[in-house]
Parts: structure tokens; C-alpha cells; sequence
């Protein structure tokens, strides 16, 4: 959770979208009215006042099971893993950094595409 708390926006693709407001039980098109700013190029979930992310409660993020992939693949994101220096970085405010199996720099790489797929916008 406290990799949550960083300054900065939450991105969505438009699956994200679908997902999470058929998790909340809304339309697209509702969930899209209430909770996404969308720009020419972007998504990003509406940014509360002295907040990080209007789901991210005190026990944790509401809707974890269907999360956007921006919050799935991290800290696996390719200007992470891609440039010298920011894994160490990132792992600063991070505690996940450095913990649990060791992850190949395959699957790292694969997942940070993930990341370019879903936002092409920023990674085009």
C-alpha cells in the first residue's frame, strides 16, 4: 500500500474500464462519468482531493482483484526496469523491492510490455 501513496496519476485502458465497472456493477459509460478524465490520448482515474487514488481505502485498494494494469505491473514498468539506477530509486519508497523470489529479466521485461500494450499513449 505504500507504493500507492507515491505523487502521481493512475492510468486505465479502456479493458480496465469494462473490468473494474462491471466489478462495481456500472455501466461503462457510468464508471467512465464518475471516475475517469479522459484526454486526446489517456485515461486516468479522477484524482481526489489530499489523495492519491479515490480506491485506495484505509485496509487497502477496493478493487484490488480487478486493479488497472498501471497497479498490477509495478514496479515492473519499462521506465523502471529500463533505465539504470531507478529500480534503486523506485526501491526507496517501495518495500516490495528486494523481497520474496527473485524476478528474471525476461519476465520483467514481458511484463513491462504490458505496460507499452495498455498505454500507448505514453509509450507510443
Amino acid at each position: 500500500m505504500k507504493c500507492c501513496n507515491v505523487d502521481g496519476y493512475v492510468y486505465i485502458s479502456e479493458e480496465d474500464v469494462t473490468r473494474i465497472a462491471a466489478f462495481l456493477k456500472m455501466t461503462p459509460e457510468d464508471f467512465e462519468q464518475k471516475y475517469v478524465y479522459r484526454t486526446a490520448h489517456l485515461l486516468r482515474l479522477r484524482k481526489p482531493r489530499n489523495a492519491q487514488c479515490l480506491f485506495l481505502k484505509e485496509d487497502g485498494c477496493s478493487i484490488h482483484t480487478v486493479n488497472p494494469v498501471q497497479c498490477r505491473t509495478f514496479p515492473f514498468w519499462p521506465e523502471i526496469i529500463e533505465k539504470a539506477g531507478e529500480w534503486e530509486k523506485t526501491g526507496l519508497t517501495c518495500p516490495g523491492i528486494g523481497k520474496g523470489p527473485l524476478i528474471q529479466i525476461g519476465e520483467a521485461m514481458e511484463r513491462a510490455s504490458e505496460m507499452k500494450t495498455a498505454y500507448p499513449g505514453i509509450y507510443g
